[in-house]
């Protein structure tokens, strides 16, 4: 079975820089619009906002603005998840800084509900929104990689796969997640796990310095040296204190060929794989990328149980590092080949985005008990119309070497960052899908220990300021200091007033 089959991401929706429209054509949408269009403010309260403001915000940008009935529109108001649908009254698609700038300030100025769209993969659909206003990246990529200093400058509306292309061209490396159409923005100011996290550290770890526009408009480059309090809370405080239009990223030496692939048991199995995973995967060596999985597909197709690796080390060493998780017996998948690392990146990458509708739950664990093995096992039901998986994505070696306060990102005890995902047909009703999940997540949450904040869909306030731990109190004199009225709150939301 093919492992694409349980990773339900897709191609972030989007156009290019290149197709934005003539000015001409951009306007024309505008005079079809008859008097004030409808909003809502950041409290879902309706507003009216006149013509001639809109048209304001049309003439200072050199991107698109685009309304609903323009071409464009329902493309770049689209997520990964098939099952959000919602509708902004304006779409701004930025060419630059100043765009961004300047529709943050349309925003901020009218108390506009805002959300952010980079590669569209939040599962909880918070870089949509019904009635605000949705800023999409889309048309803001581009990386440019310093091979001499060993460092890369990424627009903030950029994919992965743009990082891993540039960068091992010339023989470098940073952590850039395991789908390469995951925008690097969202990725990367949550956390930022990958196929090489466990040599280099987490994606926000290797961020060197960062521009951000902030609540007020303003453009400020922060990094150790300048503006040190706000490049601590991007780095793990996620999108709440504003969009970042380029982070600079440390890069290393990395040969390109690497060992990966999938190595599958029956799900009967589980139990077995789990252990094995706790016994070696987390105490593994750093150039052992070992994800642990299980699930079943659609039409109550037999379960499966597994490791997905990728092995970075000297290649004649691979075969040694894998042996334990070959010991079980058997696999009745085994996938495991040298891989071009760039292609290895994409072979997670879904062909057919948004055909089904998705619903996660996640939490970190510092353990693998034999409860949660036993949670998991039992609660996995093969059923028609609907797919589950739940998947360890690994953490340690450099990533649990960072103290805890070091950066926002508080996780640094983690063994995994384990994710249960159902999916199903647009068509069905949600309602019994969600359920499943949310019963199977009750047993399998008493082991976590907070959740990663990229993954975050309904926790309440209380569970996402406690997500924070020791970090929360500094983040919410962050947030006051840099967005005092949560202009930026579709995210892991940390409301300045408590």
């Amino acid at each position: 079975m093919d492992r694409r089959v349980f990773l339900q991401s897709a191609v972030a929706a989007g156009v290019s820089a290149a197709a934005v429209p003539a000015l001409a054509a951009k306007f024309a949408a505008l005079t079809e619009v008859s008097g004030s269009i409808s909003a809502v403010t950041g409290s879902r309260s309706a507003i009216e906002i006149e013509q001639a403001a809109i048209q304001e915000l049309s003439d200072s940008l050199r991107g698109n603005l685009l309304m609903p009935g323009n071409p464009g529109y329902d493309t770049a108001r689209r997520v990964l998840n098939g099952g959000i649908d919602k509708h902004p009254a304006f779409v701004v698609q930025p060419v630059g800084a100043t765009d961004i700038r300047n529709a943050v300030r349309f925003a901020r100025d009218r108390d506009l509900l805002l959300a952010v769209k980079c590669g569209g993969h939040s599962y909880a659909g918070k870089s949509t929104c019904d009635g605000g206003l949705q800023i999409d990246l889309s048309t803001f990529r581009h990386a440019r990689v310093d091979a001499k200093n060993r460092v890369a400058h990424v627009a903030g509306g950029s994919l992965l796969g743009e990082i891993d292309r540039e960068s091992m061209a010339v023989g470098l490396v940073t952590t850039a997640g395991t789908v390469s159409h995951t925008g690097v923005g969202g990725l990367t100011t949550g956390g930022g796990f990958g196929r090489v996290g466990r040599r280099f550290g987490l994606a926000l770890d290797n961020v060197k310095s960062v521009d951000v526009v902030t609540a007020d408009g303003q453009l400020l480059h922060a990094s150790a040296e300048e503006n040190e309090d706000l490049y601590w809370g991007v780095r793990g405080g996620g999108g709440n204190f504003g969009i970042v239009t380029d982070f600079e990223f440390a890069l290393h030496p990395m040969q390109r060929t690497v060992v990966g692939g999938d190595i599958l048991y029956p799900g009967s199995m589980v139990r077995e794989v789990f252990e094995t995973y706790r016994e070696y995967g987390v105490t593994a060596s750093d150039n052992l990328y070992c994800d642990v999985f299980t699930g079943s597909g659609m039409e109550g197709t037999d379960s499966i149980a597994g490791f997905h690796v990728c092995w970075s080390g000297p290649e004649n060493e691979a075969e040694k590092a894998l042996a334990p998780l070959r010991a079980l017996g058997t696999p009745i998948v085994d996938t495991v080949k040298a891989w071009d690392y760039v292609e290895l990146q994409r072979s997670g990458d879904n062909t057919e985005p948004r055909n089904d509708a998705q619903y996660m739950k996640a939490g970190f664990i510092n353990d693998v008990p034999d409860s949660l093995i036993n949670a998991i096992a039992d609660g996995l039901e093969p059923m028609d119309r609907r797919a589950v998986f739940l998947y360890c994505q690994q953490s340690g070696g450099a990533i649990g070497r960072v103290p805890a306060n070091a950066t926002a990102f508080a996780h640094r005890k983690s063994v995994a960052n384990m994710f249960v995902i159902v999916t199903w047909p647009n068509e069905d009703d949600s309602a019994s899908h969600i359920d499943y999940i949310r019963n199977y997540w009750s047993a399998l949450e008493p082991a976590t220990d907070g959740y990663y904040t990229v993954d975050t869909s309904d926790e309440s306030r209380q569970v996402r300021h406690g997500n924070y731990q020791g970090n929360f109190p500094r983040l919410m004199a962050l947030k006051k200091k840099y967005d005092p009225t949560n202009l930026f709150r579709l995210n892991a939301n940390i409301n300045p007033v408590g």
